[in-house]
């Protein structure tokens, strides 16, 4: 038997962009629609046409620039708001108006202050009239997850009379548990069984409770057939139900959901990085399937399963989402083979005499640091088998910045016990610093590249600098660490100093180590 088809309703530009600072320009919500028509969603609700002109121009430049999906706008069951929307949907080529009435009793008496027929009637007039203009209407009884289920199944008959083609059931608050609210759409399923079949059945689930996503994949189990989402789960308050959580657990569980979305699953990541470059909301580090560690392995038990078989410790292939696989980061949880892998990668093989004492160093410096990275292990390697003795010794540094003149740099090195002191300008304080060095060793050299990089956080955060110079026909590298990165960069250029002056470093070292 086919698996049920779940459409995806996606409100990232209407219900996402109402998380605080993330509103959008029209011209970055046709960039992130583009972005959502190439995930293949089925329904892109645009924005809420009554909030604003721009808001009116906005859709309509969604409208004439995505074409594929059905392009939706919000409305509340007023006329002014119908006829915002039938304005926005203009240009749009599949076009659907989401009307939408509050129906739970704390919504009735504090809110709308009116009683349940005054309620019904209001839905019933509004619907009717968008029906006028509009041949897909969807109907979502606000707060529906509290609302009364007898007075819940008057108003959805009320609005599939009036003309509704999808009924939508909002958990507007993230009230609802998962057991609760499956049971309240299978429900509603019973009572009208055209829910999920000719009438769409969709659910709108909000995270306050931390339990969106599983609030509508057990409406998913129980019949619904759309589910309302957005990229990154971001919305009003905690945020909406997760796409990417949605249609990966529905993707991932077919045995259990017997169910398959249209989504292209490796445009997953790209929308997910989009979304959060044009609202500035960062995705979280442990957020299921686009957080920067939903892939990344520390421990060593789980890299040694991992190497072994990936499926050990990932149900997902993160190739399939559009990554380019697994990230094993090195750390001090980090075992002996996830260590040599790394060593493999880089094209490195250790005797194991070598391997053990490296490892060691290793472990040493993950105890200091966060994460490991490759220029880490290499220099540990450079370390480890070619040792260099220190030529020039760093004995004073004092740096002098003003704004009205050039940064000057005041440098001190000592050398087999004498002492030598130069004065330089620079285009910056570090520039400075290392001209007045190239004065007192008089060695010219060519500084290839030089990187700065946080190695903690915090007031007292290290600033870790990486330098690669040229000089005499070698190339080298020096690295340091310290809260002041102009004294870091200092430390890292006169290893590669000392390093240049070592008749011992040979690079030679390295080829012997190298795979073939």
């Amino acid at each position: 038997m086919d698996n049920k088809r779940i459409h995806v309703f996606d409100t990232t530009l209407r219900d996402g962009e109402q998380s605080p600072g993330a509103s959008l320009t029209p011209k970055e919500k046709c960039e992130i629609a583009r972005q959502l028509e190439r995930l293949n969603v089925d329904v892109i609700e645009a924005g809420f046409p009554a909030s604003s002109g721009g808001e009116i121009e906005a859709i309509q430049g969604v409208s004439r620039g995505v074409r594929k999906p059905v392009i939706c706008g919000l409305a509340r069951a007023i006329r002014s708001d119908i006829d915002a929307a039938r304005k926005a949907l203009r240009y749009a080529k599949r076009r659907r108006i989401h009307v939408f009435l509050a129906t739970s009793q704390i919504h009735r008496e504090y809110k709308l202050r009116k009683g349940k027929g005054e309620v019904l009637a209001l839905a019933e007039r509004h619907i009717k009239y968008a029906k006028k203009f509009f041949d897909d209407i969807q109907f979502s009884p606000e707060d529906a997850s509290r609302t009364e289920p007898d007075f819940l199944l008057e108003m959805v008959e009320t609005a599939i009379a009036a003309g509704a083609t999808t009924i939508n059931i909002p958990d507007t608050v993230g009230y609802a548990i998962p057991q609760e609210f499956g049971r309240l759409i299978r429900l509603l399923i019973e009572r009208i069984p055209v829910l999920g079949k000719d009438v769409t059945l969709a659910v709108h689930c909000h995270n306050d409770l931390g339990l969106a996503t599983a609030n509508s994949l057990e409406a998913v189990r129980s019949g619904a057939n759309q589910v309302e989402c957005t990229i990154n789960g971001i919305g009003e308050r905690a945020g909406n139900a997760s796409l990417e959580e949605i249609v990966m657990a529905i993707d991932t569980r077919q045995d259990l959901f017997g169910a398959c979305t249209n989504v292209k699953l490796n445009e997953i990541v790209k929308a997910s990085r989009l979304v959060s470059m044009m609202t500035g909301i960062p995705v979280q580090p442990n957020k299921a399937i686009v957080g920067r560690n939903a892939f990344s392995h520390e421990a060593g038990i789980h890299q040694d399963g991992v190497l072994k078989k990936r499926q050990t410790y990932e149900i997902i292939d993160p190739k399939c989402i559009g990554l380019s696989g697994s990230q094993l980061v090195l750390g001090k949880h980090s075992g002996r083979h996830a260590f040599k892998e790394r060593l493999k990668k880089l094209g490195y093989d250790l005797k194991p005499a070598d391997m053990e004492k490296t490892f060691k160093r290793f472990k040493v410096l993950a105890d200091q640091k966060k994460e490991v990275y490759d220029e880490d292990i290499e220099a540990l390697l450079e370390d480890e088998l070619s040792k260099v003795p220190e030529t020039w010794i760093l004995d004073y540094l004092a740096v002098n910045i003003a704004t009205d003149r050039a940064p000057e740099a005041t440098v001190r090195l000592r050398k087999k016990g004498k002492k030598y002191e130069a004065i330089a300008k620079g285009d910056g304080p570090v520039d400075a610093c290392y001209k007045a060095i190239e004065k007192i060793t008089k060695m010219k050299v060519d500084l290839r590249d030089y990187s700065l990089k946080a190695v903690s956080r915090g007031e007292d955060a290290l600033g870790e600098v990486g330098v690669k110079v040229l000089g005499a026909g070698r190339e080298v590298t020096g690295r340091a660490a310290n809260t002041d990165i102009i004294q870091a960069s200092v430390n890292a250029y006169m290893q590669a100093i000392n390093k240049l002056c070592s008749k011992s470093v040979k690079r030679r070292s390295f080829s012997e180590l190298r795979l073939v």
